[in-house]
């Protein structure tokens, strides 16, 4: 059908986003949102005047379409121009940078969304270019050259994530521009300054196999780290551009740290042999040069890049928490009445983890001690919220005395919560299982996935959701994905993953799932008891119910229903009949 026939055209697409966004909102959020307000008036008027449109933004990311290569390259150099206006009464710690990638390339047109390699690529240089720059690639170039007297510096054939052929690129600036200044977001960001978060620095990784055609994949390893890192809001981490000054240099990671300015220190190295490769990496505290994290990653080189996304899911998964493990070690440290708002927070997490009453009470009172130093903090109204909500799932508090002040939380963290991929996270567990409200709840697990795709909370989140609302199926992938994210957390998965084989009638693949638990509730029991009558054995059913009512004898299936946020009746009502089946009480 013609309706089914991929529209398409030929375009220039500019990308540009700010450089340190996360590091200037951290230090001052209405100053910021101010200047970049004032930035895109730049910005957008630049566009419209070259003739460009608008595609999509995403904060500090502007995302545009031009008929003219010619006409985009111009509108580059005007937004810069006009960008540097803006910061010049600036000090230069708050100045804004843009980066800037321009391709000219086939799109596909859906509607007013434009898609395909030919934005990708725009992306991919404006990640790579340096901050206050524009890189192009060589099909601007191109139409560009012969009309446009710039300078013109050849950087090559650059290999970029997810396009299978390096791209020519090319920076461009005015002829008579002087060099860019370096940007803020490379300057150190000193942890005695007052900033509260940790610091951390990721090395060029070591080439050890000594076959240059591996450092595009040593180099991209490394990048994918900084960048993946970066979505962690509670995280301060440097520009590669300033990282890569230490490539091929035999270095003292406690005197880079002292360069840096940073805490925190990661290394790594990748040794290539026939179809095998090897990565290691290092969590280093660079105060003192202490190792306080490694891990080394085997695997067949059968698709390079398939390889280089993994490993980089993993480490990235397990380094934030290391991070914050050392971080919280120091602030237990700190007298209470010298502690920031993070400190509070990263006390309040600690005590919320380990789930005894006690505890709870702990995690309660830090985040309200947060809320007090900060009451803007987002994270502070999440944990906040979160712990209200443990107090009420364990018991803790009598339900009419906690559920008011979670509504009251969960009102006060949707009114400060920022794009926080924590913050949605949470927002999620609240919406699904205090306000059934299913559509938010995936609009909130949408958001928090999007902004850290690699964070296995987020990713089992997803498992566990799909589960509840009809899509069990699904459920398994995301479950096990983050169990691989995670191997440490994986015992705990496992009985989602078990719940997930059960609610999708995979009745002998829950067994299994939940035989690996190695400490069962009578939750799970009560699950296997229904998957072993489902399944005709009533033997066995029979001892998973007394194992189900010895440990609880007021366990009942419609209070364990209630319990339960089924979207589908049907998923309801398949509980309902496999448990009466395997004889536990109504």
């Amino acid at each position: 059908m013609t309706s089914d026939v991929i529209k398409r055209r030929l375009a220039a697409i500019l990308s540009t986003d700010v450089v340190g966004y996360s590091r200037l909102m951290g230090d001052d959020e209405e100053g910021t949102f101010d200047m970049l307000r004032q930035c895109r008036q730049t910005i957008d008027g630049c566009i419209a005047e070259k003739g460009g449109r608008i595609v999509a933004t995403g904060g500090d990311s502007v995302l545009a379409e031009f008929p003219s290569a010619v006409e985009a390259v111009r509108c580059a150099l005007a937004m810069q121009e006009g960008i540097a206006a803006c910061n010049i009464d600036l000090p230069e710690e708050r100045c804004m940078r843009f980066r800037i990638g321009i391709n000219l390339g086939d799109v596909m047109v859906s509607g007013d969304d434009i898609l395909g390699d030919g934005v990708n690529i725009a992306a991919r240089l404006e990640q790579i270019a340096e901050p206050d720059s524009i890189y192009i690639s060589g099909t601007v170039y191109d139409q560009v050259c012969n009309k446009l007297d710039l300078a013109y510096s050849d950087l090559g054939a650059q290999s970029v994530k997810n396009i299978d052929q390096p791209v020519r690129t090319y920076r461009i600036s005015p002829v008579d521009a002087a060099p860019a200044p370096a940007s803020p977001a490379d300057a150190p960001v000193s942890e005695s300054t007052g900033s509260a978060k940790p610091t951390i620095a990721v090395l060029p990784f070591d080439n050890m196999s000594k076959d240059e055609e591996q450092e595009y994949f040593v180099d991209g390893m490394t990048e994918d780290i900084i960048t993946e890192l970066s979505r962690y809001h509670d995280l301060f981490v440097i520009a590669r551009n300033s990282t890569f000054t230490y490539k091929g240099k035999a270095v003292d990671v406690t005197e880079v740290g002292r360069e840096l300015g940073v805490r925190y220190i990661i290394e790594g190295s990748v040794r290539k042999s026939g179809s095998r490769v090897r990565i290691t990496v290092q969590l280093i505290d660079a105060s003192d040069g202490h190792h306080l994290w490694a891990e080394r990653y085997d695997r067949e080189l059968e698709d390079v890049f398939a390889v280089q996304d993994e490993i980089t899911q993993v480490i990235v998964a397990n380094l934030p928490r290391r991070v914050e493990a050392a971080y919280l070690e120091e602030s237990k440290r700190k007298p209470t009445e010298n502690m920031a708002a993070y400190d509070y927070i990263l006390r309040a997490k600690d005590h919320h983890h380990k789930r005894t009453q006690e505890d709870n009470i702990k995690a309660i009172e830090m985040a309200q001690k947060a809320i007090e130093l900060d009451p803007g903090y987002s994270q502070a109204h999440a944990w906040h919220a979160c712990s209200l909500g443990q107090a009420l799932g364990a018991g803790y508090i009598e339900e009419e005395k906690v559920l008011g002040q979670i509504v009251e939380a969960a009102k006060s963290l949707e009114a400060n919560q920022q794009d926080d991929a924590e913050c949605h996270r949470i927002l999620t567990e609240l919406n699904l299982h205090f306000y059934a409200d299913f559509d938010k709840a995936r609009f909130h697990q949408d958001r928090a996935h999007a902004l850290n795709p690699n964070d296995p909370r987020i990713v089992s989140q997803r498992g566990e959701m799909l589960v509840w609302l009809g899509e069990a199926a699904e459920a398994v992938g995301w479950i096990e994905k983050a169990m691989l994210l995670d191997p440490s957390e994986a015992e705990k998965r496992v009985k989602h993953l078990g719940k997930a084989h059960y609610v999708a009638q995979r009745y002998q693949e829950a067994i299994d799932a939940f035989k690996r638990c190695p400490r069962l509730g009578h939750v799970e029991h009560a699950y296997l008891a229904a998957c072993f009558a489902a399944l005709s054995n009533s033997a066995e059913a029979e001892k998973e119910t007394a194992h189900v009512l010895e440990s609880n004898p007021n366990f009942t299936i419609e209070a364990a229903l209630e319990r339960s946020p089924y979207a589908l009746d049907s998923d309801r009502e398949h509980q309902r009949e496999t448990m009466l089946k395997a004889g536990l009480p109504a």
